[in-house]
């Protein structure tokens, strides 16, 4: 089952939960929500590594470095890439690629990219935010759309000759006259 062949909201009467719920399912089909999310996600283990003091039994490894501040540009900026894809699904695709970037920035300058945890999801994150496209809006069907369109294979004249390199096309005598 697709998003396009579900219906919008359900028949009869709902409660206060199930109206949240399906307003939320339709926010959420109108955004790139899952590259949104993976991006803020990946942000978290890349912002909280460089300063956290892990405790390997009674050893205690403190992950710091010089880059600590990059870390911390490079895990709030993926966060802030999400939300901006949540709430401003038109800049998707810049969003996408600066997640990439980011995600791959990361590896040097964060400890592996959080030891992976941030990498991977920030790549995955970027790709989903790239390729995400709205679904197009329903067409009416009209009595012109039962007809045959204007622009068919039908009406158009062949070529005479092949293009050579460089040429452009040529507009038939009859097209000129119109």
């Amino acid at each position: 089952m697709s998003s396009a062949t579900v219906e919008a909201w359900p028949e009869g009467p709902v409660g206060f939960v199930s109206r949240v719920r399906w307003g939320f399912r339709a926010w959420r089909r109108t955004r790139p929500f899952w590259g949104g999310l993976l991006a803020m996600i990946a942000g978290l283990p890349i912002l909280y590594f460089p300063y956290a003091h892990l405790s390997l039994g009674g050893l205690t490894v403190a992950m710091s470095t010089t880059a600590g501040a990059g870390s911390l540009i490079i895990g709030l900026l993926m966060i802030a890439l999400g939300l901006t894809a949540w709430f401003q699904p038109l800049v998707r695709i810049f969003c996408g690629v600066a997640t990439t970037i980011l995600a791959l920035i990361s590896i040097p300058v964060s400890n592996l990219g959080g030891f992976g945890l941030g990498l991977i999801p920030g790549l995955i994150a970027g790709g989903l935010l790239v390729s995400w496209a709205p679904l197009q809006a329903p067409v009416a069907v009209a009595e012109e759309t039962v007809a045959e369109p204007a622009g068919t294979f039908a009406e158009q004249p062949a070529a005479e000759q092949p293009l050579e390199y460089g040429a452009a096309p040529t507009q038939p005598a009859e097209e000129e006259q119109r």
